[in-house]
């Protein structure tokens, strides 16, 4: 008996053992969000087919979550904020919805309008997950991204504006009479770009000729008795696309510019743009601001939604975090860093990428005179006689590789610059020709992933061959991390007529060493006090840089990611506004210490 039951405390110590070796990996999202976006109908007489999320509307309703967004005929619901699905209604606006704005009052009624057409009629339902919608007779005229805003007093207010030149409007409303405007009617806001830099049209804020951003997306939150009047600028097609506010003490303002706008904003990196969104609470009290970021390369109008947390500070100042904000993040349940930055890094920039066939691959680039510069790449293979793809490892959304067809002979192989632990991978699809222009159901992506350590040996990573998902931005966590140098992506079948991919992005901890502390880090503020120049010396073994800045050394609230250079132009800062400054250095083992805060008047 006394040798059972030794051996038996020894199985208990093995699967004890056993439990704690399986690491526990926390849930995650990624920008731009997974969901199944809706082909859009703009420049289809062009024959341009692509899809589109923006503009997003999410409220709380009875704790789940309901999301709305610009023309996709219908809208998602999800009961974490991670997971949507999508929701066809019985009645809903034939143009789809454009800009539009809902509101849960007191979770007995969600009111909804967004008709593209600026009639301004409402919707209402107490039951949104049913599809049934009962609709109002027109209330006003003219109307575009607009915000519905019901206060706790149960007065009305709709706030509206799209322009570069005309300012944010409000009008007062009768709820308890079809929304009927009341006569009060107010100016509220307009940019000042003269004095805010991030508020100038164009790429990186510059243009040659266009000297005025657009002013739109209108949104209201309240908190602490404070209402925050937010608005869009310059333009939704550019990587500074970013929200703004103002804060007031009434819902008619008079509103003040908040001192370290823009809250929203993600210039850097794989994914651009943080404009045109909402800000919700979530039932545990985090707050989360939904935005609009600038894909921008079938059309100018080729968008995609993202998520991040938002907070309010000892000054009552609102700031997100979108540092790394195109990396896996937590899930908005993880109980002290919920849509923080996992830690985890990009493990296939610049990898070694080989392709089954290429009919074109692309790099292209938003032009300040409103077009593309576009370059076509010529076929290259390798010693092996295999076709090299560029593309699809650069951190460019814009870029996009073609294959000759749309079949299981279509694969994509990238051998990472270094072995690592790979926690998860991003699929970046591209939409090319591909002949579809609205909502279409039974789309669905079909693949396998696979992993080796010598390109020879390959084991399954993931498996979605008989996958019903439709997922153009495709994540796919791991429960369990795999070490591994190369990466095989196996095509089944996605929507259009051949495969074409814009990146695939493996994450994950690499086995080296993270990146040593930036040196020589310089801020050189420019007569145009908007305006900055920044260099440092390089740090060996770095894939980038990011650059973070603030009002006071512990509100350095916004960051720009750099990937490969050690040298940085900005022109997003107000002109009378001193500002704070440091810099870290990152690669695929990790970020390096942050150097010392500058600070610049």
């Amino acid at each position: 008996m006394k040798k059972i039951k030794h051996i038996s405390t020894l199985v208990a110590l093995f699967f004890c053992f056993f439990t704690y070796a399986q690491e526990v990996v926390p849930e995650t999202y990624i920008n731009p969000l997974d969901i199944d976006y809706t082909y859009m109908v703009y420049n289809s007489s062009k024959n341009i087919s692509y899809r589109s999320g923006a503009d997003p509307a999410v409220i709380e309703f009875r704790g789940e979550y309901y999301m709305f967004v610009t023309r996709s005929f219908g809208y998602w619901h999800s009961k974490d904020l991670i997971n949507w699905e999508f929701i066809k209604p019985k009645q809903w606006f034939f143009e789809g919805s454009n800009a539009p704005t809902a509101f849960n009052y007191k979770d007995s009624l969600v009111y909804f309008a967004g008709d593209p057409a600026g009639y301004g009629s409402i919707l209402y339902t107490d039951d949104p997950k049913s599809g049934n919608w009962t609709p109002t007779a027109s209330i006003t005229s003219n109307i575009q991204d607009s915000e519905l805003f019901i206060d706790d007093d149960g007065k009305a207010y709709l706030y509206w504006g799209s322009s570069n030149v005309h300012p944010l409007k409000v009008k007062m409303l009768d709820k308890d009479d079809r929304f009927l405007e009341t006569g009060v009617e107010m100016e509220l806001i307009n940019l000042v770009e003269e004095e805010h830099g991030w508020e100038r049209f164009g790429e990186n804020n510059f243009h040659p000729t266009l000297k005025e951003g657009y002013m739109e997306g209108a949104s209201m939150t309240k908190h602490d008795g404070k209402y925050y009047l937010q608005y869009a600028a310059p333009g939704t097609q550019f990587n500074v696309y970013a929200d703004a506010a103002y804060i007031g003490e009434t819902p008619l303002g008079p509103f003040k510019y908040m001192k370290n706008n823009p809250y929203s904003f993600k210039p850097g990196g794989f994914a651009n743009g943080a404009g045109h969104g909402i800000t919700v609470k979530q039932t545990n009290g985090q707050y989360w601001h939904f935005a609009t970021m600038a894909l921008a390369s079938n059309s100018h109008w080729e968008r995609r939604l993202a998520m991040w947390p938002t907070y309010f500070d000892d000054e009552g100042l609102m700031y997100t975090n979108t540092s790394y904000g195109d990396y896996p993040l937590h899930s908005p349940d993880h109980p002290t860093k919920a849509g923080l930055h996992t830690g985890w890094m990009l493990l296939s920039y610049k990898g070694n990428t080989t392709v089954s066939s290429s009919r074109m691959q692309v790099r292209k680039s938003t032009s300040t005179d409103g077009d593309y510069d576009i370059e076509e790449m010529p076929l290259e293979r390798n010693s092996e006689g295999k076709i090299i793809s560029k593309v699809l490892t650069d951190e460019s959304p814009k870029s996009f590789w073609v294959a000759e067809a749309n079949d299981e002979e279509q694969w994509v192989e990238i051998e990472m610059l270094a072995p690592g632990d790979i926690y998860a991978v991003q699929l970046n699809f591209h939409d090319q020709d591909a002949g579809i222009y609205t909502r279409t159901e039974g789309l669905r992506h079909r693949f396998i992933l696979e992993v080796s350590n010598d390109g020879k040996n390959w084991k399954t990573l993931v498996d979605r061959s008989n996958s019903f998902e439709d997922a153009p931005n495709a994540y796919l966590p791991l429960n369990q991390p795999v070490r591994g140098k190369y990466v095989r992506y196996n095509n089944v079948e996605v929507p259009g007529n051949n495969l074409a991919l814009s990146e695939i992005r493996v994450f994950g901890k690499g086995l080296g060493k993270k990146p040593s502390k930036v040196k020589g880090f310089q801020v050189d503020r420019q007569k145009d006090r908007r305006d900055a120049a920044f260099k440092w010396e390089p740090v060996k073994g770095a894939q980038g840089y990011n650059i973070r800045w603030g009002i006071a050394p512990d509100k350095l609230y916004q960051s720009w990611l750099i990937y490969g250079e050690n040298e940085h132009f900005m022109r997003n800062l107000d002109r009378g506004t001193k500002y704070y400054f440091n810099i870290e250095a990152f690669n695929q083992n990790g970020i390096s210490e942050r150097t010392e805060i500058q600070e610049v008047e």
